[in-house]
């Protein structure tokens, strides 16, 4: 074989690269979390901010989350005979999945990219380059206050859609089906369990880390350029997307390998 061209880069040299610098900054987060002084007063800001651009439209997607869910599980188990069990499939569906992943989807396609956009005209006006060279470091003053807003706000809004979905699915059932609403009822209390909530919760809560450290990321390494930020906050939204169907598939298996399901 002949020697590589000098320049080149090995294939796939460059992605890992990526993935290098993104765990090291999640580590930098980690770290930089317990120390002192805190930005209270931005982790609020940002809280309040992630929280405005995010519940109106979380709200109105789970309520179609549900409906389809409970309509297309309704009409599966009128065919093999299991109407009893509708309401325990729509609504285990619904918090363990759709309800932690609509979360996520939204934390990150509205609060991760304004982020990302805020942090990449940060980065392009050098303004990060000045803090550092101030002393001020860039991780604790803005990157932390961010990502901890987008945990809170994604464990909190998950419970927000996993009730709106399973009403919305309730109501679907019931009235356009024809569904009973003790049997629903009753099959949701009979199958469900705690450890469903909890691991919804923690899905949400790995969601919104993940999704404020990619958009900061992203927003921290622009190309350059306006053109640049507006090529980070694309790529932060679509690797967000990547890693948290691919973090929901781990974390499906694990938990379905660990809790054992509820006999009736």
């Amino acid at each position: 074989m002949g020697a590589r061209p000098a320049g080149s880069t090995i294939p796939g040299a460059a992605a890992l690269a990526q993935v290098g610098r993104l765990a090291t900054l999640s580590a930098e987060v980690l770290r930089a979390i317990p120390r002192r002084p805190f930005q209270f007063r931005e982790w609020i800001q940002q809280c309040w901010f992630f929280a405005s651009v995010t519940i109106l439209p979380t709200a109105l997607v789970a309520i179609p989350f549900g409906a389809v869910i409970a309509l297309q599980l309704g009409s599966l188990t009128q065919q093999i005979g299991a109407q009893s069990f509708t309401g325990a499939a729509s609504a285990l569906a619904i918090v363990q999945q759709a309800s932690p992943l609509i979360t996520a989807l939204l934390v990150a396609g509205a609060g991760g990219s304004a982020v990302c956009a805020d942090i990449g005209a940060r980065k392009i006006r050098e303004e990060i380059d000045a803090m550092e060279v101030l002393g001020v470091n860039p991780i604790q003053r803005l990157v932390v206050p961010r990502v901890l807003a987008a945990i809170v706000v994604s464990v909190l809004l998950n419970g927000l859609v996993s009730v709106v979905g399973v009403l919305g699915g309730y109501f679907f059932n019931v009235v356009m089906q024809g569904g009973t609403p003790g049997a629903y009822l009753a099959s949701f209390n009979a199958l469900a369990q705690l450890p469903d909530l909890w691991i919804s919760e923690i899905k949400a809560f790995l969601y919104g880390f993940v999704a404020g450290v990619v958009a900061a990321f992203r927003g921290l390494n622009p190309a350059g350029g306006p053109k640049g930020v507006g090529d980070a906050v694309n790529q932060a939204v679509v690797i967000t997307f990547l890693l948290l169907f691919l973090i929901n598939v781990v974390l499906t298996a694990i938990y379905l390998q660990i809790v054992p399901p509820k006999a009736l």
